[in-house]
C-alpha cells in the first residue's frame, strides 16, 4: 500500500535495466520504497541495478528474467510478482528499443519487431498488471512514452508509430480504469540522454535520467495523468500538431 505521501512502498519495474526506470528507482529508494521486482532480459543488467537499489536502501529486490514480447507469460509474471511482494503499488513500463528507420535497411521483420517491442509487448503486461490492480483495488501504472509518439516524424517513424500506439492504448485504459482506484499515468519524454541514445545528435530541449526521475516523482505527487519532460514540450507539440504536413516533412531531423 502506498504510504502516507502517496509513495509507492512495492514496485514493478518491466525493462529492468532501463536507464529511466533505474532513475526512478533512485528518486524512490529515499522515499520509502521497500520492496521491488526488477523484470527484465539481461540478468546481468538487472543484478547491477538490484545491487544498487539494494545499496541505497531499499530491503528486497528481487529479479525475474522476461521478455516483454513474450506475451503469453504476462498473466503469470504478474502473479509471480505479486506472491514476491503481497501486493504491487507501482508498475513501471520502460521496455523499448529505438531501432532504425532507414528505408534501404529496413526489412519487414525490423518492423513486426519494433512494434512488438515498443506497442504490443508493453500493451500486453499493461493489461496483466491493470488486471491485478483492479482486484487488489489500488495501483498505479506509469509508462514511459515518448514526444515521438506525439507526431510521427520521418527521422524515427517507426519506433514514434510503435509509442504512438501503446500511448493510445494507455489513453484508453486509463479511462476504463476510471473509478476503479487504478491511475496509468502517461509520461512523454522527448530526448533523454541514455544508453538508447548514445551516440545520436542531442534534440532542442534534450533532458538525463534524472530531470526525468524528478518529473516522474513530482507527477505521483500530484496525481498527474501525463507527464511532459520537460514541461515546456507541452506546448511545443500542442503548436507543431498543427503544422502543414508540407512544413512537418521539411523540419530538421
Amino acid at each position: 500500500m502506498n504510504d502516507v505521501t502517496g509513495m509507492p512502498q512495492t514496485a514493478v519495474v518491466i525493462g529492468g535495466g532501463s536507464d529511466l526506470a533505474l532513475a526512478v528507482m533512485r528518486r524512490l529508494a529515499s522515499r520509502r520504497l521497500r520492496a521491488l521486482v526488477l523484470v527484465g532480459r539481461d540478468i546481468a543488467r538487472l543484478d547491477q541495478a538490484a545491487k544498487e537499489l539494494s545499496d541505497l536502501g531499499v530491503k528486497s529486490v528481487a529479479t525475474l528474467v522476461s521478455d516483454v514480447c513474450d506475451a503469453g507469460g504476462h498473466e503469470a509474471l504478474a502473479h509471480d510478482c505479486e506472491q514476491l511482494l503481497g501486493s504491487v503499488d507501482l508498475v513501471v513500463v520502460a521496455a523499448g528499443s529505438l531501432g532504425s528507420a532507414e528505408l534501404d535497411a529496413l526489412r519487414a521483420e525490423d518492423v513486426a519487431r519494433s512494434i512488438e517491442t515498443n506497442f504490443a509487448g508493453p500493451a500486453a503486461a499493461i493489461t496483466a498488471f491493470a488486471t491485478l490492480m483492479r482486484a487488489q483495488g489500488y495501483g498505479r501504472i506509469v509508462v514511459f512514452s515518448s514526444v515521438a509518439g506525439v507526431r510521427v516524424r520521418a527521422a524515427n517513424f517507426v519506433y514514434g508509430a510503435g509509442k504512438a500506439g501503446l500511448d493510445a492504448f494507455c489513453q484508453g485504459l486509463g479511462d476504463a480504469l476510471a473509478g476503479s482506484g487504478v491511475q496509468v499515468v502517461i509520461v512523454r519524454p522527448g530526448f533523454v540522454r541514455t544508453k538508447m541514445t548514445a551516440g545520436l545528435s542531442p534534440a532542442p530541449f534534450a533532458v538525463d535520467g534524472d530531470a526525468v526521475a524528478e518529473a516522474v516523482v513530482r507527477g505521483l505527487e500530484r496525481g498527474s495523468p501525463v507527464i511532459w519532460v520537460p514541461a515546456a514540450l507541452r506546448v511545443v507539440f500542442a503548436a507543431l500538431r498543427l503544422l502543414p504536413q508540407a512544413v512537418w516533412r521539411r523540419l530538421p531531423g
